[in-house]
């Protein structure tokens, strides 16, 4: 099954200088179940490439399907359904709520979808992170690997089909890191969904069933022997 199918999505921003081309004419499809890391040098267009995929930004000209829909034709409302029903997205950034305790942050979106159940799985979701002790602490009480592990049990407690993250390790040391990757890929495999990654870390893009260059705005896949280099 295709998750994602994107033809010909090309990304322009005005500037005070002239029209800015993010990216161009980039192609891609992803299929059920792959995790795909998407690299390339600053500000060559990788996280724009993922908001488009995940319907938080629009493309310019192309077409761009998610589980056979047309995120191209849908309006807003139409979008924020389709997310809260089939993607979790987890940022470099944590936008935890900080009024919030980490039980009321993962349960949130389920009670936004009507779950009746949201607060028995978002406890499942913090323990399997090993996070059940830390249930009734506020995001100011959390380090921050922990607060990315509340957020990627806020990203996975709807059991989405679809996992998206933007350098989920960007803001965390090293070792942190090491332990929110390893909690990424078990999540994504726990529930069989479809992974794709932006990160900066070859090493990191390395664990990926795939590997996505993007560069002058144009995405190209990276040979596996190649992937250490990406």
């Amino acid at each position: 099954m295709t998750v994602f199918s994107l033809q010909d999505v090309h990304l322009s921003l005005g500037a005070k200088a002239g029209k800015v081309d993010i990216l161009r004419g980039v192609g891609l499809e992803v299929s059920a179940g792959q995790s795909v890391g998407i690299v390339g040098p600053s500000g060559s267009g990788k996280s724009s490439l993922l908001m488009i995929m995940g319907g938080l930004e629009r493309a310019t000209s192309g077409s761009v399907k998610a589980l056979g829909q047309d995120l191209t034709a849908m309006g807003e409302d139409a979008l924020a359904r389709f997310r809260r029903d089939n993607m979790g997205v987890v940022f470099q950034s944590f936008h935890l709520i900080p009024t919030m305790t980490a039980i009321e942050n993962v349960a949130a979106p389920l009670e936004l979808a009507g779950a009746r159940d949201a607060f028995d799985r978002a406890l499942e979701e913090l323990k399997a992170l090993g996070l059940g002790h830390r249930a009734d602490h506020y995001p100011a009480q959390l380090s921050g690997g922990e607060q990315q592990r509340v957020a990627l049990a806020r990203a996975a407690a709807p059991r989405p089909k679809i996992l998206l993250a933007d350098e989920p390790t960007g803001n965390l040391d090293s070792a942190t890191g090491a332990v929110i990757v390893e909690a990424l890929f078990d999540l994504q495999k726990r529930h069989g969904a479809t992974l794709v990654m932006v990160t900066h870390a070859p090493a990191l893009a390395a664990m990926c069933d795939r590997v996505i260059r993007i560069e002058d705005g144009r995405a190209r896949e990276t040979p596996e022997a190649a992937r250490a280099a990406a």
